[in-house]
């Protein structure tokens, strides 16, 4: 009777394991070209509050930071402002801010 047992829960477990298998968090990436010729993309994970870009050819993860208005991402001298108006800057490079547009 314990073998019917453990194999009744090695088959729960491994039904319950399955069934309960986490899905990948939604993303969303988009591209933008900016007044200054700076091109990058930027990609959002559900679970994640940081930003992923690749610009200038070189992947930079940006923390989100505090901020009154919009959301902002900073990180290794790189920063991404996106206002509530859906404005959106980006500062790299020791560059001034600059605006960006969805391309």
């Amino acid at each position: 009777m314990d073998l019917h047992k453990a194999i009744l829960l090695a088959i729960t477990m491994l039904a319950g394991g399955i069934l309960g298998a986490r899905q990948g968090g939604a993303q969303t990436f988009q591209t933008y070209r900016c007044a200054d010729g700076t091109q990058f993309s930027v990609g959002f994970y559900d679970d994640d509050k940081r930003a992923f870009l690749q610009i200038d050819g070189e992947p930079v993860t940006l923390a989100k930071r505090l901020t009154v208005s919009g959301t902002r991402y900073s990180g290794a001298g790189t920063t991404l402002t996106i206002g509530k108006t859906g404005i959106t800057t980006v500062r790299h490079l020791k560059r001034p801010a600059t605006a960006c547009a969805v391309i």
